[in-house]
């Protein structure tokens, strides 16, 4: 059933590079980055935002406050979010809430992260982690499977474990894993702000160091460091601006939590989220009036979570791209790139791109609002305004934390979008969907409040 409430769009977006977790840059100097190229993006100031979500994994309470601030200090709410991999994109839902409900016209979401190198662990040895029980989950049922016993570090052998759980149901296998992986570092190579530019052959990836049974390096997500951030406004805020020729409509989106099937069906596919991904892209189709077959028919671009090539596979299923029990043909005709039926992770994904989990999610919304706003320059989809409908065709964005949280969202350009006179390349003097920039002093100027404090500003990095 369709909710309630005003339409919302997305107006401005911003991101930084992402990169090598090293330690050389502060989550306030990238947030302050990727927050000042949306408000250039969207030619508005700070003064504009009525309210904002902040998101990151690993920082202390208030990051969020200390990375706006910069942008001054307008006593407006700032609510920090942690959601694990999907907390940039909890945020952003947080944000659109509050539009489509009417309680404000202009809200910002923001997501950073400065992450250590190596697998994930941690922060807190003193107490029991909550992923503890989903790797406990997982781990159990390796006896079930045909591959026995897996190895490695939690968060990819727990994947590793479905993707095997689905090749013995369907006769996916690794080459599979390895095909994805590869189309995805041949989409980076494209992407100014993407982590690894390397363009990895089937075979490259194929002969790289295992990580586990079913995964070899060149399949997984590195850590990383960056930004991103998205401005979500109502329709009269979108009129009242004049931004007909950028604003991209948040069809449909949703955020699910994992149910009791995720450890009664004893299914490792399950413990990955298999059915709290389905749940979310079926909530999102629902309300977006689209249905069944026909209904995907209608997507042309997706950003989806890639965490690792078998999540990708199995994301496939869950979202209904494929026939179930499908995903590895969709693979094998070419259905996840250019010149098939999707073009998935065009950016890169994941496993190119980086994954600096506060950022993920909304870097994936900067994606999908640049194709649907034709400006992706190299990485753009092809055909996604064939046809007589000029709103073409739907943008697709999945974001999955375990623990657990899917955000799946439904973009489109609007029935109004009206192309042509500045728009937010003049803005920024560049077209930032496909180069990467810093920004300057002089930007920061153009779009921070009236309201800023010269003490915070002085200590500002660009």
């Amino acid at each position: 059933m369709a909710r309630k409430g005003q339409r919302t769009f997305i107006v401005g977006v911003g991101c930084t590079a992402f990169i090598k977790p090293r330690g050389l840059r502060s989550t306030e100097e990238m947030g302050l980055e990727a927050a000042t190229k949306a408000l250039l993006d969207a030619g508005i100031t700070y003064d504009e935002v009525q309210t904002a979500f902040v998101g990151f994994c690993y920082g202390d309470s208030t990051a969020g406050q200390r990375a706006l601030y910069q942008l001054g200090m307008t006593g407006i709410p700032i609510t920090n979010v942690n959601n694990n991999c999907s907390t940039g994109s909890t945020a952003l839902y947080n944000a659109n809430c509050l539009v489509k409900a009417g309680l404000v016209d202009c809200a910002l979401a923001l997501g950073f992260e400065r992450m250590a190198r190596g697998s994930l662990t941690t922060h807190f040895p003193d107490r029991e982690s909550p992923m503890k029980v989903f790797n406990e989950a997982s781990f159990e049922l390796e006896d079930a499977l045909n591959a026995g016993k897996n190895h490695g570090p939690g968060a990819p052998r727990m994947f590793a474990n479905g993707a095997q759980e689905y090749f013995e149901k369907y006769g996916a296998n690794i080459k599979h894993l390895a095909q994805i992986a590869s189309k995805n570092h041949k989409h980076s190579v494209n992407n100014p702000y993407s982590q690894f530019r390397d363009g990895w052959s089937v075979e490259q990836v194929l002969a790289a160091p295992m990580i586990n049974k079913q995964l070899t390096k060149f399949m997984c997500s590195p850590t990383s460091d960056g930004a991103a951030c998205c401005i979500v406004v109502s329709e009269d805020f979108v009129h009242k601006h004049g931004l007909e020729n950028q604003a991209i409509e948040i069809v449909a989106q949703a955020l699910t939590t994992d149910e009791a099937v995720t450890f009664e069906s004893k299914s490792p596919m399950e413990v990955v989220g298999y059915s709290m991904t389905k749940n979310a892209g079926d909530q999102v189709f629902a309300e977006a009036g689209l249905h069944g077959r026909e209904g995907r028919d209608q997507v042309g671009v997706i950003e989806l979570h890639d965490c690792f090539a078998a999540n990708e596979l199995l994301t496939y299923d869950a979202l209904g791209l494929c026939e179930p029990g499908q995903a590895h043909k969709l693979v094998e005709r070419g259905d996840n790139t250019y010149g098939g039926k999707y073009v998935v992770n065009p950016s890169g994904g994941l496993e190119a791109k980086g994954h600096p989990l506060g950022a993920t999610g909304i870097g994936m919304h900067f994606y999908i609002t640049m194709q649907l706003r034709q400006w992706a320059g190299p990485m753009q989809a092809p055909g996604l305004f064939d046809g007589p409908d000029k709103r073409g065709k739907y943008g697709l964005v999945h974001n999955i934390g375990l623990g657990g949280a899917v955000v799946c969202s439904l973009l489109r350009r609007p029935e109004f979008f009206t192309p042509g006179g500045e728009d937010g390349r003049k803005r920024l003097g560049y077209n930032h969907a496909h180069e990467c920039r810093p920004i300057t002093h002089a930007d920061l100027e153009k779009v921070q409040s009236r309201n800023n404090s010269p003490y915070i500003l002085q200590r500002a990095k660009l």
